[in-house]
């Protein structure tokens, strides 16, 4: 099913591209053209994925430089959150179990920017920590009874299908896959981190 998923947006990028290419009559961009439009965007993302087989949440930011449309370069990250239980409503209580966040530079290629929807692959290169807590308290008094945490390399490539919303704002579906390094932390599955994850990104800016 995920490959599947891939092979859709994979396939679906080639379809844009080629009508872009079709429709379009300007004189293809060089390096050293002089009409070259530069622009940035800065971004919002919450996103759904599985760590230590229980469901997380990740929320994350990140804002990059566009060149001529068609690439962003940038700095970002997120953070994360797995297994979060309500005990009682009414007192707050919490159960947290996986904890952590990563960022980095991103490397975004962007195909057919100009079409109303469209595809980019955003990659992202950077380090993270992660930590393992046992809470017994409430949101105000957290206690940490076993904590245990590591730091670790992450590599993710995602594609995104974009929707020019406006001039200034793009809604866009995202799924991802993570590669880490291996996580050292007792009873805990060193390749705890690897999945994939699905999210909405928006992005603010100029295209």
């Amino acid at each position: 099913m995920k490959k599947l998923t891939l092979l859709i947006f994979l396939g679906l990028g080639f379809v844009l591209a080629s009508a872009q290419d079709n429709n379009n009559n300007e004189q293809i961009s060089t390096v050293f053209s002089k009409d070259r439009r530069n622009g940035g965007y800065g971004a919002l993302s919450f996103s759904y994925t599985q760590i230590d087989g229980k469901d997380a949440f990740m929320a994350g930011a990140r804002g990059s430089w566009i060149i001529d449309h068609s690439f962003a370069i940038g700095l970002g990250g997120c953070g994360f959150v797995n297994d979060i239980n309500y005990r009682n409503l009414n007192n707050n209580d919490l159960d947290n179990n996986l904890a952590g966040g990563y960022g980095g530079i991103y490397l975004e290629p962007i195909v057919a920017p100009r079409l109303p929807v469209h595809l980019s692959f955003p990659v992202l290169f950077g380090v993270g920590g992660i930590t393992s807590i046992e809470d017994d308290r409430n949101w105000d008094d957290w206690v940490f009874n076993d904590s245990r945490d590591d730091v670790f390399l992450v590599f993710e490539p995602a594609v995104e299908l974009e929707f020019n919303m406006t001039r200034h704002f793009r809604l866009a579906g995202s799924i991802g896959y993570r590669f880490t390094s291996k996580v050292d932390i007792s009873n805990v599955n060193p390749d705890i981190l690897e999945g994939t994850n699905f999210g909405i990104v928006m992005k603010f800016g100029k295209f």
